[in-house]
């Protein structure tokens, strides 16, 4: 793409809107349409012109389609949104339209944090019927964080993201965060909750812990938090986990230690009763990776356990079809 096309994308008042919006956060094509006053038609074509000049990037997620600044720029994307705020700082009509923007971007943040809340009050009761089994959350964050500080986080994978909280948590230490959940309400959530953080440092993606959406090598830790239990085999979710970490990087995986609660198959659908330090070596051992010593929090009927591994650098992973289908 010459430099050509990227003006001639820039040329028009709405695109440049757009542009200055995606600077602040993600949106779906409708919230952009929302906040911009004109139609979803209308709205896509200028998108398609921005993604077409490598400036915009659209992820589908279920029905939705959402927009997002591209990462393939380089720096071109931070000098864009340099020049469009002095623009707004020189320019007081469009600094007034960037104005009347915002205002209405803070009414979509509060509609998405009000879904949030109703989805919380919704389920509540079985997390804190859940909650009361185990640990205090905050125990297990901070036991979680210790294991981690050993080295820089880099690149991060949220598996199973959830309500975003590991995201939220980790974001100011780690270079980028990816979030990815295979439930779109879910998504939703944590889109809620991590609306505050800069766009370029986290990005949230629907996907499936079996066949992730990612490239070879694409991280340097990997996150699984209270995650396994729900997979039948958790081989090849930690073949994928292998797969897209880079030689070297860690998986960190939070999770019950083996037990008897057959109730929390039916109540909240784990697949897996936790598991033994014994059966997480052998997991993590065939998919590549060297596992370091387990931690215990021993707070409660259930016992939450930390497991940390590094992926080797040229281990032969397990093969899975899961896996081979993702590459």
């Amino acid at each position: 793409m010459v430099i050509e096309d990227i003006f001639k994308a820039l040329g028009d008042p709405t695109r440049l809107r757009i542009a200055r919006l995606l600077g602040a956060m993600e949106l779906a094509v409708g919230e952009l349409a929302q906040v911009l006053g004109q139609s979803q038609p209308r709205v896509s074509r200028h998108v398609g012109i921005l993604c077409d000049a490598g400036l915009a990037e659209r992820r589908r997620e279920g029905s939705w389609v959402f927009l997002r600044q591209s990462e393939s720029r380089g720096s071109l994307i931070p000098a864009i949104q340099q020049l469009l705020a002095l623009a707004e700082a020189e320019e007081p009509g469009f600094a007034a339209l960037c104005e009347a923007d915002r205002r209405k971007l803070a009414a979509i943040r509060d509609a998405r944090e009000a879904a949030a809340e109703t989805y919380f009050a919704r389920h509540a009761s079985e997390w804190d019927e859940l909650r009361a089994l185990h640990s205090a959350d905050s125990e297990v964050e901070r036991r979680l964080a210790e294991a981690l500080a050993d080295a820089p986080l880099g690149s991060l994978l949220d598996i199973g993201t959830g309500t975003g909280r590991m995201a939220e948590l980790f974001a100011q230490a780690a270079d980028r965060v990816v979030a990815l959940d295979k439930n779109l309400e879910m998504l939703r959530v944590a889109r809620a909750k991590l609306q505050h953080l800069p766009a370029h440092l986290i990005e949230l993606v629907q996907g499936d812990f079996a066949a992730l959406p990612f490239a070879d090598g694409s991280f340097d830790t990997v996150i699984l938090h209270q995650v396994l239990h729900f997979a039948p085999d958790p081989a090849p979710a930690l073949a994928e986990a292998a797969r897209v970490l880079r030689g070297g990087g860690r998986i960190a995986i939070v999770d019950f230690a083996s037990h008897d609660h057959e109730e929390l198959r039916t109540r909240h659908q784990h697949a897996r009763l936790g598991f033994s330090d014994r059966q997480m070596a052998e997991l993590l051992r065939g998919a590549g990776f060297t596992a370091g010593p387990p931690l215990a929090l021993e707070g409660g009927e259930l016992v939450v356990k930390i497991w940390t591994a590094r992926r080797r650098a040229h281990a032969a992973m397990l093969k899975t079809p899961a896996l081979e289908s993702a590459k």
